[in-house]
């Protein structure tokens, strides 16, 4: 019988398929923390990565933003090869590791800053998921990061490329937290059910969904309404904090929380810019908490990575 990713050890998530992943998911009932983290900048800790700090506050998955499969950086990571990178995150946090890939047109993206601009590593091209495949990425988010102009049709494109290109190597999931810099793709329309059949039919294993609260005109009850219809199509569904409210105060995130856990949600996803580069640390707690007490919490934190 497949464990809960509840009560996985780090031994079981090195060892696990894709659809044992996914099956553990599903079988912890709601309860399941994936946090977000940047690598190239400067950790909250220093010679700790962002990665480690949200590992220790409860969080099953890490989730890496802005990571280049090309020319990958963790800022903290002892020095290793570049193909090794994702193996020693998973040594050193026994977790299951994402990475973020962004499905837009070179030709479209927007000024960004330096910080923010993109690389080449950071599409989402099926050359890039394989990459990420033979690093030892379990999980690929395809999504779009502030002003970078995704849209959910440039999402199914490169979803059934990258399906075709790594088969079931890969848990995919497809969705954005915001508009993305499109804003005909705004409140309501950043995802409907439409979006997420082709989300479906394109290959995705989950559907990222923003968290109730998060963005202007998404309300609990029509989270609900997308989430029931996802896992009718036999769906998983993220919710997803991606809003800088992962900087909010505790009682701003336990209120999140909850109405995510009541739209039926299989992932609680924190975003990355509390500070820049992670959630505040302690919100990871309290939202760790609040779906599912102190004792599941306590335990994933607890829990040696050597088990």
């Amino acid at each position: 019988m497949q464990k809960r990713l509840l009560n996985c050890t780090a031994s079981d998530m090195k060892t696990m398929t894709a659809k044992q992943i996914l099956d553990a998911i599903s079988g912890s009932e709601g309860r399941i923390l994936a946090a977000e983290s940047i690598g190239v900048t400067m950790p909250l800790l220093e010679d700790v990565t962002n990665a480690e700090v949200v590992s220790s506050m409860g969080a099953d998955i890490i989730l890496l933003n802005m990571f280049d499969v090309l020319h990958p950086v963790i800022q903290g990571l002892p020095e290793v090869k570049e193909e090794d990178t994702i193996k020693e995150l998973k040594r050193l946090t026994g977790r299951i590791i994402g990475i973020n890939l962004e499905p837009v047109k070179k030709s479209e993206v927007q000024e960004q800053d330096e910080l923010w601009k993109m690389t080449p590593g950071r599409y989402a091209t099926a050359e890039n998921a394989a990459h990420a495949a033979s690093m030892g990425v379990d999980m690929i988010l395809l999504t779009g990061n502030p002003g970078n102009g995704v849209s959910n049709e440039a999402i199914v494109e490169s979803l059934k490329a990258i399906r075709k290109e790594t088969g079931n190597k890969l848990i995919l999931a497809a969705g954005k937290m915001h508009a993305s810099g499109v804003l005909s793709e705004s409140a309501e329309k950043i995802i409907t059910k439409a979006d997420i059949l082709e989300f479906k039919e394109a290959g995705a294993d989950i559907i990222l969904l923003p968290a109730p609260g998060t963005v202007p005109g998404i309300a609990m009850e029509y989270v609900k309404e997308l989430v029931t219809y996802a896992h009718s199509l036999g769906e998983l569904t993220i919710t997803a904090i991606g809003t800088s409210q992962e900087g909010a105060d505790k009682d701003t995130i336990r209120q999140i929380a909850l109405m995510c856990k009541m739209t039926g949600t299989d992932i609680h996803h924190i975003g990355d810019s509390g500070y820049v580069g992670m959630a505040l640390p302690e919100n990871i707690m309290t939202y760790s908490i609040a779906i599912r007490g102190v004792r599941h919490t306590y335990r994933r934190i607890a829990r040696s990575i050597n088990r």
